[in-house]
């Protein structure tokens, strides 16, 4: 079976998102997405929240499931039997960073980094300029999954 990892922090989860994980999926028998835990940064969602808006945006992608992890990506993929990283790229500068990431866990374990380019609709967005233009009172409708744009908007008129 090829198994890849779309990992991510996914907070939240937008159509760009989902664009790269449906093109994953349709290369890959199985596609994982991975929604990273860093106990440094305090997301908009907590981590289950995030999984669960993911499940629901990619409900209709059968090869799609949908876990956390905390620690090294490679270690993910050894436990998990992945042979391939999916990393969406935005723009150049994505890529720097990128290649420095898919060398260092090419390195530590002979996983392989694939590079998919997001399609130009997709090219500006983030999921920290999303937050932020709603934040602000901005249309992100169009940018967001349905599930996730209810979710975003409930969260904010909390905060």
């Amino acid at each position: 079976m090829r198994r890849a990892v779309c990992p991510g922090s996914y907070d939240p989860p937008t159509n760009g998102h989902l664009d790269i994980l449906e093109r994953a999926a349709a290369v890959f028998d199985e596609v994982v997405v991975a929604v990273l835990i860093n106990k440094n940064k305090r997301g908009l969602f907590s981590v289950e929240e995030r999984m669960e808006m993911l499940g629901e945006a990619v409900a209709h992608v059968p090869n799609v499931r949908i876990d956390s992890w905390y620690g090294l990506l490679v270690d993910f993929c050894r436990q998990n039997d992945i042979q391939a990283i999916v990393k969406g790229l935005r723009a150049v500068s994505d890529f720097d960073y990128e290649l420095q990431m898919a060398q260092m866990n090419q390195q530590l374990t002979g996983v392989e980094t694939l590079f998919m380019p997001t399609k130009p609709l997709n090219s500006f967005l983030s999921s920290s300029l999303v937050k932020e233009v709603a934040t602000y009172g901005g249309d992100v409708a169009h940018l967001l999954p349905d599930n996730v744009h209810q979710r975003l908007r409930k969260r904010l008129a909390e905060n």
